[in-house]
């Protein structure tokens, strides 16, 4: 596929466009899908197998998309399996690369991963970043074209399970789908960052959010009829602030909504503030890492990410024998932070990624939850890639005991 194509092909389908509302599945459309978390896992998995990833990338795939429902951000789960396999088919998206080092000077990295699926490419670059800061005690690395890293929290839990710091700066190249404070144009992408702090004896806290009021995939949602999007969230091509996902996308008799063709816009978070850090995310992941912005020029779609590193332990041999160290201080204040008089003493005081841990743990025991148009997606993904209708119908054999379904069995 030619550059312009590509670039073509993912302007058109890739950079936050939804799945197909298509085919008949025995669902019953007024009704949401429960399904075992495990279970669509394997599911998932099997999709990429018929689309050409290699087992071992399958697994990743299924396990990332479906940990990303299991916190609570199903606009990264499993609805983006049907455009994965998209991106697969059209050649925006390489099975099974290896992430390339083009610059290696100690404590900087940059890795080009090759259009290779984020779910491959991601953790291999941040791998590379722990082992390098565990050795120096801090790393920076970039990586260029990388294919849709999904939950970009994901990688700030890996680094933080091995005891480090890190921030990660994402950015959507090719992808316009949000307006700069006070416009209506759109001129960046959704553009996520996240932190993560490990703390010894409790959880890390891990803060990821998209630099928009919501990230498309949520707009995605709302419009498969999941829960609805806040209602200043989009602007509309008449510059009215609004709720409406609609107006995000362009709408073509048998085709899917396309969201990069809508006349309206995402919104920034906090306003200035948002919009200020989602410019930033275009230079520091796009522009310093070579993966290219969300304009002018039209480049393949693809994810940026720089990402930082440091080990808190390395720091602490600057205390004294009478000074605390970074544990305890951190401790200390979290402990406080959380003691703060709630406004409503029914909903305390939480830290980043408390409601991602109760979310997690909830979803496993009673199944995610799925609209019965996200499950309509991800079924018309897998008979695009091939997977046969029994097994599409075994996937919801798999609902845990007692879950009410409106899926007629096969």
């Amino acid at each position: 596929m030619s550059e312009t194509r590509t670039a073509d092909a993912a302007a058109d389908t890739a950079a936050g466009a939804s799945g197909d509302e298509a085919a008949v599945s025995g669902v019953d459309a007024s009704g949401p899908v429960i399904i075992d978390h495990e279970r669509l896992a394997d599911f998932i998995a099997e999709i990429f197998r018929h689309a050409g990833c290699s087992d071992a990338e399958s697994v990743r795939i299924g396990t990332s998309l479906v940990g990303a429902n299991l916190a609570g951000h199903d606009s990264h789960g499993v609805i983006r399996s049907a455009l994965y396999v998209e991106l697969l088919a059209g050649g925006v998206q390489v099975a099974d690369q290896r992430i390339e080092v083009l610059i290696d000077s100690g404590a900087l990295m940059l890795v080009d991963g090759k259009y290779g699926m984020g779910q491959t490419v991601g953790p291999a670059a941040v791998q590379l970043g722990i082992e390098r800061c565990t050795e120096l005690g801090v790393a920076v690395v970039g990586l260029r074209n990388a294919g849709h890293l999904g939950r970009i929290g994901e990688y700030a839990e890996m680094a933080a399970d091995e005891g480090l710091v890190s921030m990660h700066f994402v950015n959507v190249a090719n992808s316009r789908l949000v307006a700069p404070f006070g416009a209506k144009s759109r001129r960046m992408g959704t553009n996520p960052c996240a932190f993560g702090a490990p703390v010894a004896g409790r959880r890390p806290v891990i803060h990821d959010f998209a630099t928009s009021v919501v990230a498309e995939g949520k707009a995605m949602v709302a419009l498969h009829g999941g829960p609805a999007v806040p209602d200043n969230a989009l602007v509309s091509g008449d510059g009215e602030i609004t709720g409406d996902p609609r107006v995000l996308y362009s709408f073509a008799e048998g085709q899917r909504p396309n969201s990069m063709n809508g006349a309206g816009a995402l919104r920034a978070m906090g306003e200035h503030k948002g919009s200020g850090i989602a410019v930033m995310c275009e230079l520091l992941a796009g522009a310093l890492t070579g993966t290219g912005t969300a304009g002018p020029r039209r480049v393949r779609f693809a994810n940026g990410m720089l990402s930082v590193y440091i080990d808190p332990a390395r720091v602490d041999t600057a205390a004294g024998a009478t000074d605390l160290g970074y544990d305890d201080i951190a401790a200390a204040y979290l402990d406080w932070f959380c003691e703060a008089d709630a406004i409503d003493a029914q909903r305390p005081v939480q830290l980043p990624g408390d409601v991602e841990h109760e979310r997690r743990q909830q979803r496993m025991a009673a199944g995610i939850t799925l609209p019965a148009e996200t499950w309509e997606s991800i079924c018309s993904g897998a008979r695009a890639a091939g997977v046969p209708e029994a097994s599409i119908a075994s996937a919801v054999r798999a609902m845990p005991p007692g879950a009410v379904s409106t899926l007629q069995q096969a």
